[in-house]
């Protein structure tokens, strides 16, 4: 029909996080959606994978961006903008970026990720 209906996940070090609503029937959803949750001291990486919900079969992978903790340390004050998404499966191609807000809070021993969602095209 040339829409879908995304969502994303946020997963740290491979646990899913975090399940943004679901927007129904657009090739530019918009979130808006602002999480907090701790971060464990030795985390390697943020994974957003933006879905296609899929009511038939299993959902599709659109596409996913990854923060690795180094990146993190790059940017003290946090990191805003667009990213363009990477392929999760080799064979598919991917079209399309995510504008998010990332930044980690607090000292070393209590440490939270504040992720803010904020749209797709």
């Amino acid at each position: 029909t040339g829409s879908s209906d995304p969502y994303c996940i946020v997963k740290i070090d491979d646990e899913a996080i975090i399940r943004t609503a679901t927007v129904w029937k657009t090739l530019s959803p918009f979130w808006g959606e602002e999480y907090e949750v701790q971060l464990q001291p030795g985390f390697h990486s943020i994974s957003i994978y933006v879905m296609d919900e899929d009511a038939l079969s299993r959902d599709d992978v659109i596409g996913k961006v990854c923060i690795t903790r180094d990146m993190l340390a790059e940017h003290p004050k946090g990191f805003s903008g667009w990213v363009s998404l990477s392929e999760v499966d080799p064979d598919e191609e991917v079209q399309g970026e995510i504008h998010l807000r990332v930044e980690v809070l607090g000292s070393r021993g209590s440490r939270r990720l504040r992720c803010s969602v904020l749209e797709a095209r």
